[in-house]
């Protein structure tokens, strides 16, 4: 017996058995959860099975969630309010995540700064005292460091830029995707 199922709006047809074809869904919700480190909510987990029926798809994800509860030692999927759901560690095992967990190469802060450098650039340090505020020099120093952003003198003044190094570890591809990116940090989100 052929399934299917739905993807970017288009039926696939799923040349594997009914069975196959479940793993294959199970796999994406799977996916989605690892890689988005954050709770989906039921449309979201519709979109990536391809229906529009809540009941369908709260039935595949609470399935998948037994199975994952049930086979996984230190991982499982939650259901919170509101029918959204997050892979996670069992709270029994947070004191090993605990000393493992990587840190944040940058600071919100120094982040920010980055982004103001990258949007606004090339960009003088008094103008980004003007815009952040003092910590900025620690800031560029750190940025410099991590050789996120270089300068050129000009005259007295040096005018900070973004490198090579910026882009890749970002993957910014150009400049139009640097502005959209840099605007997004540079804007509160509601």
């Amino acid at each position: 017996m052929k399934g299917f199922f739905k993807s970017s709006n288009r039926r696939i047809l799923c040349m594997l058995s009914k069975e196959d074809c479940y793993d294959e869904i199970y796999a994406r919700i799977e996916a989605a959860l690892y890689s988005s480190g954050r709770p989906l909510t039921i449309d979201e987990i519709k979109g990536i099975i391809g229906t529009t029926s809540d009941t369908r798809a709260l039935k595949i994800v609470r399935e998948l969630a037994r199975k994952i509860n049930s086979t996984c030692k230190a991982l499982e999927i939650v259901e919170l309010q509101g029918n959204r759901f997050v892979l996670q560690v069992k709270p029994e095992y947070y004191h090993i995540v605990k000393r493992f967990a990587p840190r944040p190469l940058l600071s919100k802060s120094a982040l920010r700064t980055l982004s103001y450098i990258a949007y606004l650039q090339p960009i003088n340090a008094k103008r980004l005292a003007e815009i952040r505020g003092s910590q900025v020099y620690e800031h560029i120093k750190e940025l410099i460091d991590l050789k996120f952003i270089d300068y050129k003198v000009e005259g007295r003044t040096k005018l900070y830029y973004t490198t090579d190094k910026f882009y890749e570890y970002f993957g910014i591809s150009d400049n139009k995707d640097l502005a959209k990116r840099a605007k997004e940090l540079l804007i509160p989100q509601q």
